[in-house]
């Protein structure tokens, strides 16, 4: 688990009042160990977290992971989504729930787990599962009602206040109304230089109390007043909330206030939209989570809306606030707060659900065509930017999965779908995901169908990455059997890494080599992986150095290194550089295993190849070991220790690795003698990055990461005010510099630090402030 942390946070405008709640939700969550802030939709539940967790990160040794549950809609997923917010790669082939409760056993953590009320009845079981297991954890949860968990604290948020009718406004009145302090800050981003006077306050103040000083709604009103003044503003929404109203009361007696409210407001915004963002609006409705623009292009586009209208169709919505611009400069991304989402959907159900059946397809497809992309190009240069795609999509790809699940006639497509995802639950360690999927699309499709052999060894690699030989080897036979069955010579060639592999994590290497040699025979079929014909020669070198033929062992990794080279590729050319250091090592040729098995982490590092890096660790160890660097290799074995902990894996005592870490501890140990422990401890403590970081010479001590920062003095100063809650046009302000000049220094840091939003530069900045001298 990465420490300190803060989980996919969405980036939000800037955040005006609730201080009186922000200080509360602090108080509440230092005293209790279950929170829930609860208010009707629009309030500002997200938004007020998001504003308070940088103000509790430094509380929490092991950080602050952010769980957005808007876009998950099958209850089971919550587990998972909980694993993939805490960086989880875990490889036990325990169920999510344990793999949750050891991680986070020992941990200091507070779980946020935003827009619970979809899916209250799994996320109540399941905070009362790790409440009840852990000691140290806590949740901070945002739902429209309580979980109902023993010991939950309610925190229901308010509207924003405003003036009471007939009331004189005093001298400023957005330094006591919040609700007028955010129309004006809204109001401002959309007509410069607006602001409240003497003229203009009493309209403004009668437009909030309207909106009964729910901030969305106030948000949404705010984005008019570039085409009307308040009054008119005041006047139509006056008109729509009466009519709105009128209807509900014939309709029923059960509809709040609030709610109407905020329908009228929605509804107003509707109306408001050109054609072409009402039905983008509609159809976009569908997606869970996140998307970008070219999802949107294939999902929206159609009748009544052409691929060429739909740039300024996303860029109408983002001006009327009804998508919300997520990403950094380079990769923009959009999503809908939830209340808007449902509006959306409820739009596009008013056929009674073949436009919404049309959209999900369409959204299935889109995945299916970007997973195959991206398994297309895995074998090239852009494969850090692919890890990245694919877990930005991840919401996405799951809500595809669930269609197929649910939907009659598509487990066939479900099926091709996860079958090419291998590679990426495979290299990311992934493996409780991968497993997730492939398990339940094999249950409900038995048909005999290449999609299926696909599948069936894809299952058998995440099985075998958890050291389960016995279950893996008949699946990965079945599959081969099926393939060969129905005549597909490349799905039956893909076999050859499992069988291979299955033998060779049981020690027998006699039958693994046979394998291995026997697939290397012919040269690669067209259209099969390159990623497993290099496997092939990764295993079988690593075979031929385990039985000591150290010279072809090189000559294969040298023989295929070169095809990797020429592909730009890092994945396998990390394994084949850890199998090179491995047989150099084995031979007694330090100085070259020392330069492979560095230049192979500084690649694992590249593609996040979490267990790959924990067997690199563990090599050089013995490296360093056998040249008499004890401490080092004592760390380096801790680092590598923490890995397979927290992935609950033993890939260290396997009969393939377990010799190599055998021999660096031994020698450690030799070295340091009752030093051994505190070195050894020291590298239980770092985080998988840091002791890379470490171990390639890129950082003199191992001690105190968090302190080293990329940033220059006055980028520095900015992440400072990005920390205070200060929107761009503050910043530029208060540094007394251009607007577009205090832009570019966000940019650069957002760049700089890898993150995606001003929340993670906050929590950044806390978590640098708790440890300084």
């Amino acid at each position: 688990m990465t420490r300190q942390r803060i989980g996919r946070p969405v980036r939000a405008s800037s955040f005006v009042g609730r201080r009186q709640e922000t200080a509360e939700v602090k108080r509440l969550v230092a005293a209790h160990r279950l929170v829930s802030l609860t208010g009707t939709g629009g309030v500002g539940k997200t938004r007020l977290v998001l504003h308070a967790v940088p103000r509790l990160a430094r509380a929490f040794a092991d950080g602050v992971h952010i769980v957005q549950l808007a876009g998950v809609r099958d209850a089971s997923l919550v587990p998972l989504a909980l694993i993939e917010a805490l960086n989880i790669r875990d490889v036990s082939g325990r169920s999510p729930v344990r793999v949750l409760i050891d991680q986070l056993q020992d941990r200091e953590s507070l779980l946020v787990l935003d827009n619970c009320e979809h899916l209250a009845d799994a996320c109540s079981r399941l905070v009362e599962t790790l409440l009840a297991e852990t000691e140290r954890v806590r949740v901070l949860a945002t739902s429209r009602h309580p979980l109902d968990v023993t010991a939950e604290h309610v925190l229901e948020v308010q509207p924003l206040a405003t003036p009471t009718p007939g009331e004189p406004l005093p001298p400023k009145p957005a330094l006591e109304y919040p609700a007028l302090a955010l129309f004006a800050d809204r109001a401002a981003a959309v007509l410069p230089g607006f602001s409240l006077t003497a003229d203009n306050q009493d309209a403004v103040a009668a437009l909030c109390r309207r909106l009964d000083g729910l901030p969305l709604a106030i948000e949404l009103a705010a984005v008019r007043i570039r085409a009307l003044g308040v009054q008119q503003l005041l006047e139509r929404l006056d008109r729509r909330h009466r009519l709105l109203a009128d209807s509900a009361d014939s309709a029923s007696d059960d509809v709040l206030p609030r709610h109407r409210t905020l329908r009228a407001a929605v509804d107003w915004s509707h109306d408001l939209c050109t054609p072409e963002e009402q039905t983008v609006w509609a159809r976009a409705s569908v997606f869970a989570g996140s998307f970008d623009l070219g999802a949107a292009e294939e999902v929206c586009a159609g009748p009544g809306l052409d691929r060429d209208e739909m740039v300024d169709a996303v860029a109408g919505l983002v001006d009327k606030s009804l998508l919300v611009r997520d990403g950094d400069a380079v990769h923009a991304r959009y999503r809908m707060l939830e209340s808007i989402r449902q509006y959306g959907l409820d739009r596009l159900r008013e056929d009674g659900g073949r436009a919404e059946a049309v959209a999900r397809r369409r959204v299935r497809d889109w995945c299916l065509d970007f997973v195959e992309e991206c398994e297309r190009r895995w074998f090239g240069p852009d494969q850090p930017e692919l890890v990245r795609r694919l877990h930005a999509e991840s919401d996405l790809i799951r809500s595809a999965f669930e269609f197929c699940l649910n939907t009659p006639g598509e487990l066939r497509a479900g099926l091709k779908l996860a079958g090419h995802l291998w590679f990426f639950w495979f290299a990311t360690g992934a493996l409780v995901e991968g497993r997730y999927w492939l398990e339940r699309l094999l249950a409900a499709a038995p048909e005999p169908t290449v999609a299926r052999a696909r599948a069936l060894w894809g299952l058998a690699l995440m099985l075998l990455s958890q050291g389960n030989a016995v279950r893996a080897a008949p699946l990965v036979e079945e599959a081969r059997e099926l393939a060969l069955r129905l005549g597909d010579e490349v799905e039956a060639a893909h076999t050859y890494f499992g069988r291979g592999g299955a033998l060779l994590i049981s020690g027998d290497y006699a039958r693994a080599r046979a394998v291995y040699e026997e697939a290397l025979v012919r040269p690669p079929l067209e259209g099969e992986s390159m990623s497993l014909v290099g496997f092939k020669y990764v295993e079988l070198a690593h075979v031929l150095a385990i039985q000591g033929e150290f010279d072809r062992a090189k000559a294969l990794c040298e023989e295929f290194r070169q095809v990797c080279l020429t592909y730009g590729e890092q994945w396998i050319h990390s394994y084949l550089l850890r199998i090179l250091a491995f047989a150099e090592w084995a031979k007694g040729d330090q100085t070259s295993a020392r330069v492979h098995a560095r230049e192979c982490l500084r690649l694992k590092r590249a593609v996040g190849d979490v267990f790959g890096t924990g067997m690199t660790l563990e090599l050089l160890a013995a490296v360093h070991a056998r040249d008499g660097e004890g401490r080092l290799a004592a760390l380096l074995l801790g680092a590598a220790k923490r890995i397979w902990q927290d992935a609950h894996v033993a890939l260290d005592r396997t009969p393939s690795h377990g010799p190599v870490r055998t021999e660096a501890e031994e020698g450690a140990r030799a070295l340091l003698g009752g030093g051994f422990k505190s070195a050894y401890q020291e590298g239980l403590d770092l985080t998988s990055d840091h002791a890379v970081a470490y171990a390639l010479g890129e950082r003199e001590s191992a001690a105190r990461p968090v302190l080293d920062s990329p940033l220059t003095r006055r980028e520095t100063e900015v992440a400072e005010l990005l920390a205070e809650g200060l929107t761009n046009q503050q910043i530029a302000d208060r540094l007394v510099v251009a607007l577009r000049t205090a832009e570019g220094h966000v940019e650069r840091i957002l760049s700089k630090l890898g993150f995606t939003s001003r929340s993670q530069v906050a929590v950044w900045t806390e978590r640098r402030r708790a440890i300084r001298p």
